[in-house]
């Protein structure tokens, strides 16, 4: 009895780690991961160059890690285990108060913001009609009172500040969201979801009418929308943090009614093809583990939004995913708008402005984005 004492943590490591080599032969491999929302590592392919040059290794290491036996419940449990440890925000990301996963502030080293700046201005002279720019502050900053309380220091503030100083003297019109963001946040309106870094439709409303203010033009009132709410909504902070034991969010689909499918079409190109639709919203994401395209169906680099019931001009939209949800409230007022989205679309804006011939150009983009934007480059 001794003996088999002595060598019973052995025998159970060995029969461990030999169980868990079978059923990783044994088991079939998936290729996409619900929980993290990303598609997993294939088997890479054995070459003399790869195997000489250590990619081959590099790349089976990261297969053998997206496939490994029990992959969602060994990466849980580590968050869980730094967790306990005090180690909140290992993965970056924090898991805050009343459910809240929120992303840890943008890294110094990573910040674009004057570079960005400067393009944007050089755009705004170059073009011969009227610039609006306005940022999302991150959930962070805004909703401070749920972070834990040893945190880095989110510098929206700084940055906000920033952007409107060197914007001041320039063609472009900021609109800046920071301190009404903080007092509708005071006031209790969620603003951005728990689970995800993007803002709610709440959020987008809010902005919405902000934006309209600054233009001059009248937003359509929050009653005049009927509410649809789908639950089960997991994010991109949730995928990414592994802390599974978090509730979801409900996600809101704002819906005009007098927006139907004789008055509305979106068309979204990419490369050759063209593909139509009479909605706003693409519904049929609400089935899938990414829920946020239901909002004008993702990323795209060229969409096109017509309404012949909004009495307003033509509208250039130059985005990333933030706007997704704040354009189908911008389409109530714009009888055309066109987004362009440049991560994807690599042709000259400008000439895009003098070919549409556009009224008014909008930048809308997340403060974190824009200031690690390297894509702007093509900004033209």
């Amino acid at each position: 009895m001794k003996k088999i004492k002595k060598y019973a943590p052995a025998i159970v490591f060995v029969l461990f780690i030999f169980s868990m080599g079978i059923a990783f032969l044994a088991l079939p491999k998936k290729a996409y991961s619900t929980s993290e929302k990303r598609y997993l590592a294939s088997f890479p392919k054995l070459t003399s160059e790869s195997f000489l040059s250590g990619q081959f290794g590099t790349e089976f290491e990261k297969y053998l890690s997206d496939h490994m036996t029990g992959r969602n419940f060994f990466v849980g449990l580590n968050a869980y285990a730094n967790l306990f440890q005090g180690l909140n925000g290992v993965s970056g990301k924090y898991l805050c108060s009343d459910g809240y996963i929120i992303n840890q502030p943008l890294n110094a080293n990573d910040n674009r913001l004057d570079e960005n700046t400067e393009i944007i201005k050089s755009f705004a002279d170059s073009v011969d009609v009227p610039v609006t720019m306005t940022l999302v502050p991150s959930t962070g900053y805004i909703m401070s009172d749920k972070l834990p309380a040893n945190h880095l220091t989110y510098k929206d503030d700084e940055y906000f500040a920033q952007m409107e100083s060197a914007l001041k003297d320039s063609k472009v019109n900021f609109v800046n969201l920071l301190e009404p963001f903080q007092q509708y946040a005071a006031n209790g309106d969620q603003l951005y979801y728990k689970t995800d870094h993007h803002w709610t439709s709440l959020g987008a409303y809010r902005a919405y009418t902000l934006i309209c203010e600054s233009l001059g033009i009248t937003p359509v009132s929050e009653d005049r929308y009927e509410i649809e709410v789908y639950s089960d909504f997991y994010g991109t902070t949730y995928s990414g943090s592994a802390y599974w034991f978090n509730e979801p969010d409900n996600i809101e689909l704002w819906v005009n009614p007098q927006n139907t499918e004789e008055n509305i079409t979106v068309q979204i190109t990419e490369g050759q093809e063209t593909k139509e639709s009479h909605s706003l919203f693409y519904k049929e994401h609400l089935s899938e583990d990414d829920k946020y395209p239901v909002y004008l169906d993702g990323n795209q680099p060229f969409v096109r939004i017509t309404n012949t019931n909004a009495p307003e001009g033509k509208l250039i939209v130059i985005k990333d995913s933030f706007a997704h949800c704040l354009v189908p409230f911008l389409a109530d007022n714009y009888s055309e708008i066109v987004m362009v989205d440049m991560r994807y679309y690599k042709g000259s804006v400008s000439e895009l402005i003098k070919t549409e011939e556009a009224d008014r150009v909008l930048i809308a983009y997340g403060i974190d984005n824009l200031a690690t934007d390297t894509d702007l480059v093509w900004l033209k």
